[in-house]
Order: C-alpha cells, then structure tokens, then sequence
C-alpha cells in the first residue's frame, strides 16, 4: 500500500500481470499519472485539496467545489501547499512563495499568508527547504519531504 503522502510520485499495481496486459493494449499508462492530473486540475480551478481516504480494500479520493482561500481551513491550506510541492518536484519545478500565491490566486501583498502556509507545511514536516537553492528566505526553493 502507497501512504497518501506518496500517490503523487509513487505508483504500485494491485494485479501488476493484468495491468502489463492492459498497458501492452494501449488500455492504461505505464506509470500511473491520475493523482498528478487531479491535483493538477484542482490547481487550475483553485479547488481546495482533494481528500484521500484509504480503506482496507480501496482508496477514495474526495473532490470538492470551489472554496474561497479565506474559507479553506488551515489543514486544508497546508494540504494544498504539499500537493502542489509534489506537482512542482516531479515536474522538475520548484515551490516557490510565488507559484503558491498563484496556486491559491493570492495577489503579491499576500505573500506573507503564503509564507504562512509554508511555514505550517515545513513545521508538519511535509515540506523542506530546498538546499540547492538560494540562501534567501525571500527566494527559497521548497521540496516534499520525501526527497
């Protein structure tokens, strides 16, 4: 089983026999990208973060209306700010305190909200800072913890 934390770069078949099959027919993709679309496209839509729910026979993942960024919850906001690390890092992009203003449509004199974002992310230890990046904070770089 892939821990929710991991379905964006991580990728595990149930049947791994019948999914080289149905890959070999055109059928499905080699590596599975579905997540990296849903994120993608709630990105886009400035939708709150979609909300995985893992059983013990199946995963649901939970997709919701738009959401003013005022009424998003914290956890929701930190959520985001991950996902979007996620997209930017197998992207071979980097998270900035620029892309998640643009993520949550924030103008540039909310930066400091943004900042507040990442901060929360860092401190639940889902994001880091980049340390091939600049050494100003006004300029970091962000990275998922997992890298």
């Amino acid at each position: 089983m892939i821990a929710r934390e991991r379905f964006v770069d991580e990728y595990k078949s149930r049947n791994e026999r019948l999914a080289d099959a149905m890959r070999r027919l055109g059928i499905c993709e080699e590596k599975s990208s579905g997540i990296d679309k849903v994120v993608h496209a709630t990105e886009i839509f400035q939708l709150p973060p979609p909300d995985f729910r893992i059983g013990e026979h199946r995963t649901t993942a939970v997709l919701y209306a738009h959401q003013e960024f005022s009424a998003m919850s914290s956890m929701d906001r930190v959520w985001a700010c991950y996902l979007h690390c996620c997209l930017q890092y197998v992207s071979n992009q980097h998270m900035t305190n620029q892309s998640l203003r643009k993520r949550f449509n924030l103008p540039p004199e909310k930066a400091a909200a943004a900042s507040r974002i990442i901060a929360d992310a860092v401190e639940a230890k889902l994001i880091r800072i980049d340390s091939a990046g600049y050494q100003s904070r006004r300029y970091s770089r962000y990275v998922p913890f997992w890298t």
